[in-house]
């Protein structure tokens, strides 16, 4: 599986098409460095790895991909979308308001790690996928269900709403040791001069 971040610093813009607007965030890269050893001869001792040879590595345990939402309290049941990166360097939002999409260079649902899933508030012609979510409360059950049949089971733990210009990259993106689950849309008051919202509404989650 591909790496939470590819560059270290990367910004990436989850941009929330339609009424959603863009919402300015950026996952920040953590990572972990390995490196090789050698022998050297008696007398001798090896000379230190040029800072080239650094070598930035994640690894997960292996879990199958995200293939279905499940919020009950919410009525949401929705296919997942896979979400990468657009030429621009923002993230791709789903093409409909009525599914969610998984953002692919994260964790997967059930790995360690946040795993962020994107979806509309609404759009010209109605409600979208996350239109409730600044109604949920903490407790409240989200499933996954996964390629192979499984399901990683999620508890809120919070809902935020912040300004679209203070969005919280760490809190959002931050390695996290257990497996955790952030939904992201958009909310608070529209800004009719920009065509979107102002606010984005974030869902924290940890595994049940």
């Amino acid at each position: 599986m591909r790496g939470f971040v590819r560059v270290a610093g990367l910004i990436v813009a989850l941009v929330l098409a339609l009424a959603c607007g863009r919402p300015e965030v950026a996952p920040r890269a953590a990572s972990s460095g390995t490196s090789s050893s050698g022998t050297s001869s008696p007398g001798t001792s090896a000379a230190p790895a040029p800072a080239d040879d650094f070598v930035s590595s994640r690894t997960y345990p292996t879990v199958a991909a995200p293939v279905r939402l499940r919020i009950p309290a919410m009525r949401v049941r929705s296919r997942i979308i896979n979400l990468g990166l657009r030429s621009d360097g923002a993230v791709q939002v789903p093409g409909s308001t009525a599914v969610a999409g998984w953002y692919d260079q994260g964790p997967r649902p059930g790995q360690p790690g946040p795993a962020v899933i994107l979806g509309h508030v609404d759009s010209t012609h109605g409600p979208g996928i996350f239109f409730d979510l600044y109604r949920v409360r903490a407790g409240t059950l989200i499933e996954v269900d996964r390629a192979d049949g499984s399901t990683a089971s999620f508890r809120v733990t919070k809902v935020s709403k912040v300004a679209k210009t203070r969005f919280p990259t760490d809190l959002v993106y931050a390695p996290t040791l257990d497996p955790t689950l952030r939904l992201v849309t958009c909310g608070g008051s529209f800004d009719p001069a920009r065509g979107s919202y102002r606010d984005n509404i974030i869902a924290f989650a940890e595994a049940a």
